[in-house]
């Protein structure tokens, strides 16, 4: 398309685009833009299919038709000083949930041996804190090893808020990849949290790179935020070169700021994967909470974008039956990955 055209004019081009037309651009290494990734969220409901096809082309290019799970341990729950709207952790959150400091070493290890069994590449060691106390590193650092000796899982840990330092040493002990979601645009950061900022955030995640770690940032989907603010999310997650995006949809907590009716619906949360796939080729792209609640009995449709997704519980809230994930996986002919066959760009 050509630079002059005006806004009408690129919006009639791509009413009468292809979805199909749109993969083979992103697949000959054409970047998505903004216009047509808004265009990709407004798809008709009649042309879901088409565009989870589409999709479904580009996903299959640099991942085929394999899976990759990850398994969640809330490390510590509650006592966070932040006031994050979305999270029943918070400060604000009047949600009933379990509120404990870290875990011992051999509740860390029993998390690794489930994760283990149910068929997860990658261990997610979660904290719920502003940043981690020197308490916690030593507590993190000393069972990194231990775990990948024992269960030869990759290891990704969610900490908070990271220094260069910290980042250094948990790359040391044998962590892979961080855990640092900028949930949202920059935009409407300020929406839902006052207490730190989306560019500390931003800080974080390049002290990651720095660092040499892989990083993992995603976003939640439907917490007030506009389409722009969706697109410019995963527009951002690009010029990061981001390995891992977990995609979530938000589940309104009773007890938390934004508790109540959403206005998500399958629909739209699959064609929010689209999207994320079509901005991000080559990355992972993982369905994350919120998606039983949310795409419903339309889940499998999720993995023609999507390539893992979280199996069992999430931090607070329950995720479906382990079998349920396998079974759904089976049924769409695709492949559980417990190795290194999936690229880590």
């Amino acid at each position: 398309m050509s630079n002059s055209m005006t806004i009408p004019e690129l919006n009639r081009d791509l009413a009468n685009s292809d979805w199909h037309q749109l993969a083979e651009d992103v697949l000959a290494g054409e970047l998505l833009t903004a216009e047509q990734a808004l265009h990709v969220l407004d798809c008709p409901d009649e042309e879901l299919l088409d565009l989870m096809s589409a999709a479904y082309r580009v996903r299959r290019r640099w991942f085929g038709n394999k899976v990759q799970l990850y398994f969640l341990m809330n490390a510590k729950s509650g006592l966070c000083p932040e006031d994050c709207a979305y999270c029943s952790q918070s400060k604000v959150s009047e949600a009933e949930i379990p509120r404990y400091n870290l875990l011992s070493r051999e509740r860390l290890l029993e998390g690794a041996r489930m994760a283990a069994e149910r068929q997860a590449r990658t261990y997610c060691i979660v904290i719920s804190a502003r940043g981690p106390n020197e308490r916690e590193m030593q507590a993190v650092t000393s069972i990194v090893p231990e775990i990948k000796q024992q269960y030869d899982l990759k290891i990704c840990a969610s900490l908070g808020l990271l220094t260069l330092e910290q980042a250094l040493e948990l790359k040391e002990c044998g962590v892979d990849r961080i855990n640092h979601n900028l949930n949202t645009s920059d935009n409407y950061y300020g929406e839902i949290c006052s207490t730190h900022s989306f560019a500390d955030r931003l800080s974080t995640l390049r002290a990651v790179r720095e660092a040499g770690l892989e990083i993992c940032s995603g976003g939640i989907v439907g917490m007030g935020e506009c389409r722009q603010d969706i697109v410019d999310l995963a527009l951002t997650l690009r010029d990061l070169a981001v390995q891992s995006i977990p995609v979530n949809f938000l589940n309104p907590i009773d007890g938390t700021p934004l508790a109540g009716p959403s206005d998500l619906n399958p629909r739209y949360c699959l064609k929010v994967l689209a999207m994320f796939r079509l901005a991000n080729p080559d990355r992972e792209i993982r369905i994350a909470g919120g998606r039983e609640l949310h795409l419903g009995s339309l889940q499998p449709f999720a993995l023609y974008a999507a390539n893992s997704l979280f199996v069992g519980d999430y931090l607070t809230t329950k995720g479906q039956p382990p079998d349920a994930d396998y079974q759904m996986i089976r049924d769409l002919g695709f492949n559980i990955v417990r190795n290194t066959e999936l690229s880590q760009r």
